[in-house]
């Protein structure tokens, strides 16, 4: 498989200027000006890039797919997730592995048997650490052998996500003695189940108050107490989905002194505020944590400009709208209980957006498009940084000689109504249904192979292959 992608505008991290790609394999095996089927031999693809750009292919490093919750599923699973994410741009997802009582490696192992025959593009896992004790201590090294360096811990669900502080502490420990990254989920569990059984004994049950017992300091204060656990083990810390304004200010204060801390957001919280909760169809924009204010909305947009926060992931975990009606998927019926099931008890609705389809061309459009943000940064964020953070770069999030071959091929001038039809989540509604859009993937390469093309899907269950990370991936 050899492909001449010829006379686009390259744009990375760093540069954007015009050139030639030769790919052989699943690499890129040459950057130039001018290239020539007679310089590179026969048989050759030639792809016309012509007034188009070429970006490495995304970088999604906070998904979930088929993971079970309040007594039903998310939607997607690893192959419509990752055909979602593929016409979307993005050619690389991460996972996280839920905690088994019988042990880490079983539960990789469990979850490997899940994705493996159905991924549709290349994937990797985080490891979830919900559960801590001297056995655990004992297997997190074991991690990297399974090509899995970053583990996630929490400060809320309590009694069943979450960690004590001082387990937190001893994660962070290990887990920086190992090269490994830690992740943080910041919220305040204990002020979140008082305001719950408060709410509840109220007769409080619309989706609203998902949102209010889940206050906002209660994020700020979590996100210190990380970087106070990073400054006290010297051990790297990346915040997920940060929400809230305070969250930036607090990770701008840890970084400027120093500390090895991260951030990560998504893209409802730039867009949405907890009075979308209000609507009477609130219960679509239920996640955890919540939608915030607009004013939460600047901060983030802010940091996101000026540096601040390192990444755009999208915490993807779909859930129908009204899991009691079916949608037509691939030509057959589908209905998944969701969000229905919590009609009339917010605590009982599922926890969780589409988006991993949407996250490009939504960022493309109302951040480069808007000014907020430069087609350099918009790579850094949504490709490249995520691939230096997760230990994948230079074979992801990069155009360089020796790079997987992940490549999109984008148009800037195509002009849409975005929604259902363009995202290809397996779900009911798209947040961003009616949006319009100018600029959009055209065609999608994994490893060299197309498998997203003016609309058409290429992709199959099971192309997708599974990376093995290396620990010591450099704080950014």
């Amino acid at each position: 498989m050899r492909t001449l992608i010829r006379s686009g505008t390259l744009i990375t991290a760093a540069e954007t200027y015009q050139a030639d790609v030769f790919l052989e394999g699943e690499k890129i095996a040459l950057i130039g000006e001018h290239l020539t089927a007679g310089q590179l031999g026969e048989p050759l693809e030639i792809i016309d890039a012509t007034g188009k750009l070429v970006l490495p292919g995304g970088v999604d490093g906070h998904t979930h797919f088929d993971l079970p919750m309040f007594g039903t599923v998310s939607s997607d699973d690893h192959y419509t997730g990752h055909k979602a994410a593929a016409f979307g741009g993005t050619t690389t997802v991460m996972d996280f592995v839920p905690q088994e009582s019988s042990g880490l490696r079983p539960s990789v192992e469990a979850w490997r048997r899940k994705a493996d025959p159905k991924a549709a593009i290349d994937f990797g896992f985080h490891m979830n650490i919900t559960h801590f004790d001297a056995q655990v201590a004992g297997e997190i090294p074991d991690l990297a052998g399974m090509g899995i360096t970053t583990l996630k811990v929490f400060t809320a669900y309590n009694g069943r996500l979450r960690l004590a502080d001082g387990d937190i502490l001893r994660v962070m420990r290990i887990a920086k003695d190992n090269g490994m990254l830690t992740m943080l989920h910041a919220e305040n569990g204990d002020v979140i189940e008082v305001l719950v059984q408060e709410a509840l004994a109220a007769g409080h049950t619309q989706p609203i108050w998902h949102a209010r017992t889940r206050p906002a300091w209660g994020a700020v204060e979590a996100t210190l107490r990380g970087a106070a656990l990073a400054a006290q083990t010297g051990a790297p810390l990346y915040i997920v989905h940060m929400n809230v304004a305070g969250e930036v200010d607090q990770l701008r204060y840890a970084r400027e002194r120093g500390l090895p801390v991260m951030g990560e957001t998504c893209p409802p919280y730039l867009f949405f505020t907890e009075d979308h909760l209000k609507r009477p169809d609130g219960a679509k924009w239920i996640c955890s944590p919540p939608m915030r204010t607009a004013a939460d909305n600047s901060r983030l947009w802010q940091g996101i400009s000026d540096g601040t926060l390192q990444t755009i992931g999208t915490d993807h975990c779909p859930f129908f709208f009204d899991g009691t009606k079916p949608i037509s998927y691939e030509g057959r019926p589908v209905a998944i209980p969701g969000k229905e099931l919590g009609r009339e008890d917010f605590t009982l609705i599922p926890n969780g957006l589409p988006g991993v389809g949407d996250r490009l061309p939504i960022l493309w459009s109302y951040g480069v498009g808007a000014g907020r943000i430069t087609p350099n940064q918009f790579v850094a964020l949504t490709s490249t940084n995520p691939a230096r953070i997760f230990g994948l770069y230079p074979r992801k999030g990069a155009l360089l000689p020796g790079s997987d071959a992940d490549l999109v091929i984008w148009d800037p001038q195509r002009r849409l109504t975005y929604g259902i039809e363009f995202a290809h989540h397996r779900t009911d509604y798209n947040l961003f249904e009616g949006w319009e859009l100018v600029g959009f993937p055209e065609r999608v390469l994994l490893r060299g192979q197309t498998i997203v093309n003016q609309g058409e899907w290429l992709g199959m269950p099971g192309m997708g292959k599974f990376l093995l990370r290396q620990p010591g991936a450099p704080v950014i």
